[in-house]
């Protein structure tokens, strides 16, 4: 896991990611779905910084988290199902990414969560480490990774709470399926590979799963 020193860093970080929410923000493609998806945001965003206040992690793990929010920034914006990032490739390429792929539906829905339970683990690895400091061996894995699919299942349960609570065209978009019935599963399966490898990453760093963050 990268580690920084610097005690401005999470506060920079801050800085751009309101920058780049700010810019998501302008004339979002559904304003309402837009509203919908960052109201996670307005709740967690201020937890972290509390949180940071507190008891901060490294500047590894705020990094991360730092690329997760702005992804989750350019979904909100056009919403998952319709990011263009297949035009965005064919214009710096001039290929179709999706057919180069063999892919049949817009996959960046798919792309963020698999990005939660790489980039979110570490934060929550940090977290663990030192609220419960007496867990040992397979168990320091175990913690964050059931927390990342336990979090997985929760968001999607809200996702269909959500479709069925508004119905309509806000109720779809949010919810994304893309008309896959299986999409429920590939989110959780993705967040779920994503927190493993992860936690591969942080086992094989100079000092291993059991490094400190630094403050």
């Amino acid at each position: 896991m990268l580690v920084l020193t610097s005690r401005r860093v999470p506060w920079v970080l801050l800085v751009l990611y309101g920058l780049v929410w700010l810019a998501c923000a302008i004339q979002p493609r559904y304003p309402a779905d837009w509203l919908l998806e960052n109201v996670l945001v307005f709740v967690f965003v201020p937890l972290i910084v509390w949180q940071g206040a507190r008891a901060p992690v490294s500047n590894g793990a705020y990094a991360a988290l730092f690329v997760f929010f702005c992804l989750h920034a350019v979904g909100s914006h056009y919403t998952y199902a319709e990011v263009p990032y297949d035009r965005w490739w064919q214009t710096l390429t001039g290929d179709s990414l999706n057919e180069l792929l063999g892919f049949r539906r817009n996959h960046y829905d798919r792309l963020v969560h698999f990005a939660y339970g790489l980039l979110v683990t570490p934060i929550w690895f940090e977290i663990l480490q030192r609220g419960v400091p007496g867990v040992r061996g397979i168990w320091r894995g175990l913690l964050p990774l059931s927390f990342i699919m336990s979090h997985s299942m929760a968001y999607e349960l809200i996702e269909w709470a959500a479709a069925l609570c508004f119905g309509g065209d806000l109720g779809q978009a949010y919810l994304g399926t893309q008309g896959d019935v299986w999409d429920a599963h590939w989110d959780m399966f993705l967040a779920t590979a994503g927190s493993m490898l992860s936690l591969a990453a942080i086992a094989l760093a100079p000092g291993g799963a059991g490094r400190r963050a630094k403050r």
